[in-house]
């Protein structure tokens, strides 16, 4: 297995820098993260088709670019891998076809032989798609057994529009997949939040699928204007400062949501993932220093399963909210990777509109809000 990492820069991506002298005649995988208005240019997925005549190529949009580890804005991070035992196979659908996002899912794995299936990776639009019906419709093709990760693409800090490709140019609403087969691949996820919840516990009593409009019984964003207090006047931006912790039922761990939009008239909020009535909320708030260990504790989580042996490539995708909030120390969490991983360790993503990952090894994905969420990957 070889991997290399490229930039787009003076127009074109750069791959004369290639010391694991990857053929690219025979590459057969290629992910490009980058900036929607690049990918709106369409030389980039020509250029990347003549390079790389025979691979599959998956793109998206971002919040900003991990490459190596930087972390960058208004680029495009290309990483491309040569499988010496892996075959794969890629399936895409678009939302627009589909009368719900779990019907999206679901029919987009069924496109995918589950033969000897051994992992899949995502890569969805982050505006048009319910990322939470999407992860259900997806695990009720795969049913816990195969192991699921990915991301939602981003479009900065507008939240207007996204665009996902897959072997074409990349467009809005779609989603692709990508499934590794055979023993050789080695495989492994990690996914850590580190934000501080605070408040009592209260309950959701009238949502609708991502929209919360109750707490308690009471107008849900009343409750969470009063918690803002003075950041309750920069709405909706501020809100990716404050996500909800938010326990579902009969599930003893809690996941994160971030808030995408308020309605004032209805006093309502709209999130990234379904907000299901009669879980369990806490409001969080951040911490620096523990957003930074929690990306050093997914790169961990993700070495035991490869028994402390550093991955050849890992993709790590991180939220928009934490970039937000960590500012000019946001490559702090890509160095707390490194740290872990080593040099040798390839490392490639973007920041995120949500990120798919399951809690623990041998569970079901779920769609998860401001976390670090890492996929590494290797052969034997």
């Amino acid at each position: 297995m070889k991997a290399s990492t490229y930039l787009y820069k003076s127009e074109k991506v750069d791959t004369s820098n290639d010391p694991e002298g990857i053929d690219k005649l025979k590459c057969q995988l290629v992910f490009g993260f980058g900036n929607k208005e690049l990918l709106l240019n369409k030389k980039i997925f020509e250029q990347l088709r003549a390079t790389f005549p025979a691979a599959n190529i998956a793109m998206c949009s971002t919040a900003g670019e991990i490459y190596n580890y930087e972390v960058l804005d208004n680029s495009l991070s290309v990483m491309a891998i040569e499988f010496e035992h892996t075959p794969i196979q890629s399936a895409s659908v678009n939302i627009n076809s589909y009368s719900s996002s779990y019907d999206a899912g679901s029919d987009l794995i069924s496109k995918i032989d589950q033969t000897d299936l051994k992992y899949i990776f995502v890569l969805s639009d982050g505006g048009k798609v319910n990322g939470s019906e999407l992860v259900r419709g997806i695990e009720s093709v795969v049913q816990h057994k195969i192991p699921v990760t990915g991301g939602l693409a981003g479009d900065g800090t507008h939240f207007h529009s996204t665009l996902v490709g897959l072997n074409e140019q990349p467009e809005s609403g779609n989603v692709a997949a990508i499934g590794f087969y055979g023993n050789s691949i080695k495989i492994s996820h990690g996914s850590m939040g580190g934000w501080e919840m605070f408040g009592l516990e209260k309950t959701i009593t009238r949502s609708v699928s991502n929209e919360l409009f109750e707490i308690n019984n009471v107008s849900a964003l009343d409750i969470y204007k009063q918690y803002l207090g003075k950041y309750a006047n920069e709405l909706p931006g501020s809100a990716l400062l404050f996500p909800l912790s938010i326990k579902l039922p009969g599930v003893d761990d809690s996941i994160v949501r971030t808030i995408l939009s308020v309605n004032n008239e209805n006093k309502s909020m709209v999130f990234a993932g379904d907000v299901p009535e009669g879980a369990k909320v806490r409001f969080m708030k951040a911490n620096f220093d523990k957003l930074i260990d929690a990306a050093s504790d997914a790169a961990q989580n993700s070495l035991v399963q490869f028994k402390a042996e550093s991955p050849k490539l890992s993709i790590l995708i991180s939220c928009v909210g934490r970039k937000l909030i960590l500012a000019d120390r946001v490559d702090e969490e890509v160095e707390a990777v490194k740290n872990v991983f080593g040099e040798n360790t390839i490392i490639s993503g973007f920041y995120s509109y949500g990120e798919i990952s399951p809690l623990n090894i041998n569970t079901k994905c779920e769609l998860h809000n401001q976390t670090m969420t890492i996929t590494s990957f290797d052969e034997i």
